[in-house]
């Protein structure tokens, strides 16, 4: 099957138009809707129901869609896999989620690229189901994340502890009452959010609710607010006389877990990419 043909299906899926979809393939409509055609009388059944402006997967097309994902993936890293420089010896893919990257990962995965040079890396920001996801389909190699999978398949590792400190701006007392009145609530899962009812279990006023500690932080900055945010994050502001640490409040520690495939033919260099992970200071 040409390839290509799962490309414009997967464009015409994501915008739900075929003029659109051509614009972003740089094809005229009539080849847009060609192509289609094509893929449909190869597989003997319809992919989209056409209502006027409004475009929907059929039942068929839906069954289709993680097929086309996964092959056009796994085609992508066979490229690059063939591809890698004589003096790598293998690809890895890892993949967290996008305010892990911030407060733990990036500066450690830096360090890592370095201390490993036979590897060729991949490195995806992705949410806790697509990694999941990811590795069942052998997407993904290596996956860090908070709540780990419960799946037979996954073998699934206590990596390392995040202390999550309640700090707030240096312009404030540095008390868990302060921390009420302009409070930035960061979402870092379901055991945060049972901890952090029982500590700040009044009401308290959130100007703003965010996954994404990237713009947990940036709000208190600016703002002049508090939260919890992740010790990595925050110590040079602490140091700096920026944010002050709430002493009437506890710290909240939050387990991190490595998770892979158990059948995986590359378990020895996902160890010790983990072990080079934990032990890089930064």
């Amino acid at each position: 099957m040409d390839t290509e043909l799962l490309k414009t299906f997967l464009e015409v899926h994501r915008t739900r138009h075929f003029g659109k979809a051509a614009a972003n393939l740089f094809l005229t409509q009539s080849a847009v809707s060609s192509r289609i055609r094509q893929l449909e009388q190869h597989l003997g059944v319809t992919l989209f129901s056409r209502y006027r402006n409004n475009i929907q997967l059929t039942t068929a097309g839906e069954r289709l869609l993680p097929h086309a994902e996964t092959m056009l993936v796994t085609l992508q890293r066979a490229r690059q896999d063939v591809a890698i420089t004589a003096d790598q010896q293998q690809q890895l893919v890892i993949a967290s989620t996008a305010t892990l990257w911030d407060c733990y990962l990036l500066a450690r995965f830096s360090v890592m690229q370095q201390q490993l040079p036979a590897i060729s890396w991949r490195a995806e920001s992705l949410e806790r189901e697509s990694m999941i996801r990811g590795l069942l389909e052998r997407q993904l190699d290596l996956a860090l994340l908070f709540d780990p999978p419960k799946t037979d398949d996954l073998q699934v590792e206590h990596h390392t502890e995040l202390k999550l400190l309640p700090v707030i701006h240096s312009d404030f007392e540095p008390t868990k009452a302060a921390m009420q009145a302009n409070y930035v609530l960061m979402d870092w899962g379901t055991a945060f959010q049972i901890k952090h009812a029982d500590i700040l279990h009044e009401e308290i006023r959130v100007t703003v609710r965010t996954n994404h500690a990237g713009i947990a932080l940036t709000s208190v900055l600016q703002q002049k607010g508090a939260a919890y945010l992740p010790e990595t994050m925050v110590a040079q502001q602490l140091q700096q006389g920026v944010l002050q640490q709430v002493e009437d409040a506890p710290v909240i520690c939050r387990n991190l877990y490595a998770a892979y495939l158990k059948a995986a033919d590359r378990c020895d260099s996902l160890q010790n990419v983990l072990i080079q992970l934990k032990d890089t200071k930064v």
